[in-house]
């Protein structure tokens, strides 16, 4: 189990099961559980097996995914590929802008922590979010291939790359590189 320091972030959990082999004898599946709560971040990965017996014949491979995850609020202002320009190049002061999907439960975890993040900047730096659904030309020109994906530009200029749910002194630690 791994857990990562965050402080005053909501309850969000995610849980993930996936069936790796299945036959009217046994079944084999992995469930993944994430939450983040006042702890940080904290994992569990179990796998299960069940046999009706001991002769587990023509095991057929087979995936459904499941992921449920609570959804989270933002006071964080949209961009798209429209408004980059105007809103991310053209800014004066440094950009932070978090590459996200409504689908992606790592994002919806780093959520609370960029929310927290741009309260506690209010003033030196802008953040954005940009849905990579909604707006898929931006992330492409820019390389993103992972969500959630923080990027920071300065006078237009990407200047730094953070990629995934990673805890929030990681984040800080990047952005006060770029504070005058």
């Amino acid at each position: 189990m791994a857990a990562f320091t965050c402080t005053s972030c909501p309850p969000i959990s995610l849980r993930s099961e996936m069936m790796i082999a299945s036959s009217t004898k046994a079944s084999l599946s992995t469930r993944q559980m994430f939450s983040v709560g006042g702890g940080g971040l904290r994992t569990r990965v179990s796998l299960s097996s069940v046999s009706k017996n001991y002769r587990a014949s023509r095991l057929r491979r087979g995936g459904t995914i499941v992921c449920e995850a609570q959804e989270t609020a933002t006071g964080i202002p949209l961009v798209n590929d429209t408004t980059w320009e105007s809103l991310v190049l053209k800014a004066d002061e440094p950009v932070v802008v978090d590459f996200w999907a409504p689908w992606c439960g790592p994002c919806k975890m780093i959520d609370p922590i960029v929310n927290e993040l741009a309260q506690q900047y209010t003033g030196k730096i802008k953040f954005f979010k940009l849905n990579t659904d909604e707006s898929p030309a931006t992330p492409g020109k820019y390389g993103v291939r992972s969500i959630p994906t923080i990027m920071i530009f300065v006078k237009g200029e990407k200047k730094d790359t953070i990629i995934g749910a990673v805890p929030k002194t990681t984040l800080a630690t990047s952005i006060d590189k770029f504070l005058q």
